[in-house]
């Protein structure tokens, strides 16, 4: 029986194997001047109605920069067009122009002939071990855990609404977990202010969560100053909880303040948010400082927490 590193080496093995076998890893695929995932989202707007970049991005795990950029060339070259939704003005919906549809008829059927020029070469019995064997290993990873960076949510720059959202959710769920009052939303909503008016795109960052379409949890990076960030309103909605998002959000943070060349991450909590403290203990923030303060309705212990990057 293999050990674990011989299964490791021989999964590698057959992924490479296989992504050669396929040609996805010319520059072209198909003969085409597209790459894997630009046929692949010409494929998923040839065959659902209705998608938003959004819907695209979280479909598809990719990064909501990387998909943008995509779409913008797409556009660019008429292959594609956004029509604002009739339910929500945000929202602007993708579909195929008939340029567009051309274009992906011609690389499906190219696909479909590789694909029946390879089974062609394989015996009758062949075919059938090959079906045999993919429709295993669907079966199998579809039963399983899944991978590590398979999550069920995705994060994305905030969009026109999400701020209100933000602020919004706050006051409802610090309301409804920890009884307070409505000095607190107004604390959430002149961060949030003080965000938009003043952001500075290249030192600071906000994240929204979102999940099967909704919004689900948030966090930012603010500037303190040119050496010290601050990490503010981290927020994990109910539904969300359970699946590693508030870890990922803070991961998230501290990678951003390192590129941005930051010495220290800092944040201000309270004593009895004991779910973020310990994801913040997890991640290497030290207690520097608690005091006593009567905020919010409520008697609480503020806390200061720092991490040297």
């Amino acid at each position: 029986m293999k050990n674990l590193e011989e299964k490791i080496d021989a999964v590698r093995h057959f992924n490479r194997f296989f992504t050669r076998q396929i040609g996805v890893l010319r520059e072209g695929l198909l003969h085409s001047p597209f790459s894997l995932t630009e046929v692949r989202i010409l494929f998923e707007l040839a065959h659902h109605d209705h998608l938003t970049a959004s819907d695209l991005s979280r479909e598809m795990g990719l990064d909501p920069g990387y998909l943008s950029r995509i779409l913008a060339r797409f556009e660019e070259k008429g292959l594609i067009e956004k029509v604002r939704s009739e339910t929500d003005a945000r929202q602007r919906l993708l579909s195929l122009t008939s340029q567009g549809k051309q274009v992906f008829s011609l690389l499906d059927r190219r696909s479909r002939e590789e694909v029946a020029e390879m089974l062609s070469s394989l015996s009758e019995g062949d075919q059938e071990r090959l079906l045999e064997a993919m429709k295993t290993i669907e079966d199998v990873l579809a039963c399983g855990r899944g991978f590590k960076f398979s999550e069920p949510f995705f994060l994305r720059p905030p969009e026109p609404g999400d701020m209100g959202w933000v602020v919004h959710r706050h006051g409802v769920l610090y309301a409804r977990e920890y009884g307070w009052n409505e000095r607190f939303e107004a604390l959430v909503a002149q961060i949030v202010a003080d965000y938009m008016r003043r952001h500075d795109p290249v030192k600071e960052r906000c994240w929204i969560a979102e999940m099967n379409g909704e919004n689900v949890g948030c966090v930012f990076v603010m500037k303190d100053s040119d050496t010290v960030a601050r990490l503010r309103l981290l927020l994990i909605e109910p539904k969300a909880r359970g699946f590693g998002l508030g870890n990922r959000l803070v991961e998230e943070c501290i990678r951003f303040a390192r590129r941005c060349g930051y010495k220290k991450l800092v944040l201000w909590t309270n004593d009895v948010l004991k779910a973020a403290r310990h994801i913040y203990q997890k991640h290497g923030f030290k207690l520097v400082k608690e005091e006593k303060h009567h905020s919010f309705g409520q008697d609480l212990v503020g806390e200061t927490w720092e991490l040297s990057l």
